[in-house]
């Protein structure tokens, strides 16, 4: 679905906008505990034994790791190591080095390039560089009348494609500032992220170039970057995304905003640029140097309504900028302060609601704010992020292989016994290094606290086995902290997942409980449930019977005591083929999405998930709580339900689709049973799809930023252009406090219920494809 030029959402938090340079202070750690420094630059990932498998490639000799020295790349800065570095899908690694690039590197599913983080390694396009970016990630096909190579809603694992570049300097300086120089192209979807990345481009007034270049896809993630120089830091269009901790220093336009149906900016710094947000989605009207410096420049409302840029402003801090908010044609909304600081601590602009009253009131307004816990905050007061844990200070002898002590990771071997050994013995001691695999396990493994595992090409972890076939007794496929325990777990670059059937499996419960904020996490680390490993298009073609094509009794359990910070995690129950063609439809069955009892803290940044539903959530809980997006599709009964939180302060930017192949003829929850002990919602008889969202019995909930969407009713689309998908979205109870930024909704009659009671009418908030609440909060 290709869906262009309609609603930009956005939500900013933290954000710093500064005339006068600065140095960036970032929030994020490499890691929490300590490690070994080395003398050397040599980082452990290039000086590991690489045995990692594909496990299901024919080709045994398929190789996992590819170090693009040994591809023929030199990195000395003076040869063309262009054809050296394009490399079909693998864990691709720049040893440190200046690699020369006159072509564009193609990005090929199911990659990483990862570069040495202790002396990051440089992209440098040449002075003749002129393909369209020096990465990218969905080229056009040339006359191909804009034809591409891959269709960029699904350039996520779904096909299977995940994309993750981390650790990389792209630099442009050498192309010629009027030409198009732009350092990655990145049409993506979910599971895909940028990391520790730095953009150098020209800074000349005739300027061209751009660090990142999208123009669609469904997103997303991507952090802990610097954009310097340029025309635009960032030009974006996409379905929704999450951006934290940004720094653009002397680009002309520091963020291009074309469309989006929500974006979610968190820890922005700006320097010495012109304009802060363009939002108008006006390429031609940015401005050039030297104008008085804006902010953020929107467009005029319609009569005081919608259509209109819905936008949500919070702890904002302008430094010398004349303009905080400027409508295109209108009139300054907000005013900033030419020589002096501004602080904003909460504006929106858009359609405002209060609990059960059914009609909105649009403003563009400071407003009442709840109170966000210091537990999610950092020392500086802005709400509190980690980067993913690379261990880069950390020598090669610290880290343990599983398959040198007798996991197989063939897709075939039942590895039970070897990886509990391994944690029982190393655990605690060790980084435990899954080498790329597909590892089989018939009962619970346990994660211990203290545990530190990182995956290779996301290893796989999967639940097989009598142990996960009763629904009426679910078992737990990966048990991260035995309940009740405290300490420091990490994970990186892990795919939890069952081999079909499994409809009595708990695919991970999650009960560890921090020590330190962030210290139990979880990062670019997904659950994937479907689409292969026995429910494919033989078992689980549209109609099929479900006994055979239930895939998970629940995706992720955080259990009352639990804490987490998860970042980049993706949820997802497949609703097409991913072994064959990619494309073909699926019916497969999967209860629940996420289901939170955590009395916090809980983050999730960049996370989703899906079972033919979409969420991403951005939840924050108790004690050091903070944003976490999530992104859940698919699943029967709910994609993400919360009950008996006492405090989630932060939710960031959920995206959730409902399962393609509802409504049933028969009852929800079918093919599952309901359960009081894991507190499954109830269906009012108008309900027949699954909830995106259900809040119960929860205190002090803040949900920022949030995408519901319902494409299909019984797998036609008909039902978008009568806008009537689905009834009920979310569910709120009146014995809970929520309050809901930026919730946009696709073809779901009410965008927010009460107490099983629709409320909020998405007539009153059409804005485009997208209906768009900008704020909900409860009763006074």
């Amino acid at each position: 679905m290709r869906v262009v030029g309609f609603l930009l959402q956005i939500l900013i938090t933290g954000t710093i906008a500064k005339k006068m340079a600065q140095s960036l202070e970032s929030s994020s750690s490499s890691s929490i505990l300590s490690g070994s420094a080395t003398s050397d630059d040599i980082f452990w990932l290039e000086a590991i034994k690489h045995q990692g498998k594909a496990a299901y490639n024919p080709d045994l000799s398929y190789q996992v790791f590819r170090n693009v020295k040994d591809f023929g790349a030199r990195g000395d800065g003076v040869t063309d190591d262009t054809e050296a570095i394009k490399i079909t899908p693998a864990v691709v690694y720049f040893p440190s080095g200046t690699y020369l690039v006159s072509k564009a590197i193609i990005a090929y599913y199911y990659t990483q390039f990862i570069g040495n983080p202790k002396n990051r390694p440089t992209l440098l396009a040449t002075p003749t560089f002129t393909d369209m970016a020096v990465i990218d990630a969905d080229p056009y096909i040339p006359n191909g009348n804009g034809a591409q190579w891959y269709t960029n809603q699904n350039n996520l694992y779904g096909l299977p494609f995940v994309l993750c570049y981390r650790n990389l300097i792209i630099d442009t300086t050498l192309v010629p500032p009027t030409a198009y120089g732009t350092g990655i192209h990145w049409q993506v979807a979910q599971a895909t992220s940028l990391m520790n990345i730095e953009f150098r481009m020209s800074d000349a007034p005739n300027t061209a170039h751009q660090g990142i270049f999208m123009e669609n896809g469904s997103g997303g993630f991507m952090g802990d970057l610097v954009f310097n120089g340029g025309k635009f830091g960032m030009w974006v269009g996409n379905q929704q995304f999450t951006v934290r901790n940004i720094t653009i220093n002397k680009a002309q336009t520091a963020i291009m905003g074309v469309w989006a149906w929500g974006w979610t900016f968190q820890g922005v710094i700006i320097n010495d640029c012109a304009v802060g947000f363009d939002l108008t989605g006006k390429q031609s009207s940015t401005p050039r140097f030297p104008i008085p410096p804006i902010f953020i420049r929107t467009v005029a409302p319609s009569n005081n309504s919608l259509p209109v840029t819905s936008l949500v402003l919070k702890n904002i801090k302008l430094n010398n900028v004349s303009t905080a908010v400027d409508v295109v044609g209108g009139q300054k909304v907000l005013p900033g302060a030419p020589s002096a600081s501004t602080a904003i601590k909460s504006w929106v602009q858009g359609n405002v609601y209060t609990g059960s009253n059914s009609k909105g009131t649009f403003i563009q307004q400071n407003i009442a704010d709840p109170a966000i816990p210091d537990s999610l905050l950092n020392e500086g007061g802005q709400i509190f992020g980690r980067m993913h844990p690379q261990y880069a200070d950390y020598h090669v002898s610290q880290f343990v292989s599983v398959r040198d002590h007798g996991a197989t990771g063939d897709g075939k071997t039942d590895d039970t016994e070897a990886i509990k050994s391994i944690f029982s013995q190393y655990g605690t001691s060790n980084i435990i290094f899954f080498d790329a695999g597909t590892y089989i396990v018939t009962s619970t493994i346990t994660i211990p606290a203290g545990a530190r595992v990182v995956g290779e090409a996301w290893s796989v972890i999967s639940g097989k086995g009598p142990a996960f076939q009763d629904q009426n007794n679910p078992q737990v496929v990966v048990r991260v902290g035995e309940p009740g325990s405290r300490g420091i777990v990490e994970i990186t670059d892990i795919i939890f997942s069952t081999v079909g059937p499994a409809p009595g499996a708990v695919v991970v419960e999650w009960n560890i409980q921090e020590t330190q904020q962030g210290s139990a996490g979880a990062w670019d680390t997904h659950i994937r449930l479907g689409g292969c490993t026995n429910l494919e298009i033989e078992q689980c073609k549209p109609g099929s019977a479900a006994t055979g094509c239930m895939a998970a009794f629940m995706a992720l359990h955080l259990t009352r005591d639990s804490t987490a910070y998860l970042e980049g995690m993706w949820v997802w129950l497949a609703d097409h083929e991913l072994d064959q063609d990619g494309v073909s439809k699926l019916t497969i069955f999967a209860g629940r999405g996420i289901l939170s009892e955590s009395q916090g803290p809980v983050w999730m940044l960049g996370a989703a998930c899906k079972m033919q539903s979409r969420l991403d959530l951005d939840i924050g809980f108790t004690d050091v709580p903070r944003n976490l997006q999530l992104n859940i599709s698919h699943f029967i009964i709910h994609n993400c339900s919360m009950r008996k939180n006492t405090i989630l302060p932060y939710c960031k930017l959920r995206r959730r689709v409902t399962p393609y192949f509802q409504p049933y003829t028969v009852t929800l929850p079918y093919p599952f049973n309901k359960s009081s002990e894991y507190g499954d919602p109830d269906f009012p008889p108008d309900v027949t799809m699954a909830w995106a969202l259900t809040v119960r019995s929860s205190t002090e909930i803040v949900v920022f930023g949030a995408g519901l969407y319902s494409f299909f009713s019984n797998y036609s689309q008909a039902c978008l252009e009568t806008r009537n998908c689905q009834n009920q979205i979310v569910n709120i109870s009146s014995d809970s406090s929520v309050y809901i930024y930026s919730l946009a909704t696709v073809s779901s009659t009410f965008q927010i219920s009460a107490d099983g009671k629709g409320v909020v009418n998405q007539t009153d908030n059409i804005s485009g494809f997208t209906s768009t609440v900008t704020v909900w909060q409860p009763h006074d």
